[in-house]
């Protein structure tokens, strides 16, 4: 690939792929940004309720696990639109997806996958 300057600079897998436009990738990103943490905080609080259901034999917070489970349904959706506009491989996407499934892991990843995009796209 040759620059307006004369030279050239290497051919990488992600400048040869198409991908969306700028204002859609921006767009997709914050989505997956906010169901990231949403998701990362609901399932604290899903940590929560099981120790005092099974710490305590409380039954009463029930209602937390239905409430996560459909976040988490959110950002798995949030993510593969975000996956599918930049052209992540498979194996990366799948991470990102599991990544929601472990504590304060998915947001951990959001932010380094958020420094990445931005770089990667000047947003």
């Amino acid at each position: 690939m040759t620059t307006p300057e004369g030279t050239t600079t290497p051919e990488t897998p992600e400048s040869r792929t198409v991908t969306a436009p700028v204002e859609q990738i921006r767009k997709a990103l914050l989505g997956y940004r906010v169901t990231a943490w949403v998701t990362g905080l609901w399932l604290i609080a899903l940590c929560y309720e099981m120790v005092m259901k099974y710490g305590f034999n409380d039954d009463s917070l029930s209602w937390i696990a239905v409430v996560h489970g459909w976040v988490y349904f959110v950002y798995l959706l949030f993510a593969a639109n975000l996956a599918v506009k930049v052209r992540w491989p498979i194996g990366k996407t799948v991470g990102i997806l599991l990544a929601g499934t472990v504590p304060l892991l998915g947001i951990i990843v959001e932010h380094f996958q958020t420094k990445a995009l931005k770089a990667r796209f000047n947003l």
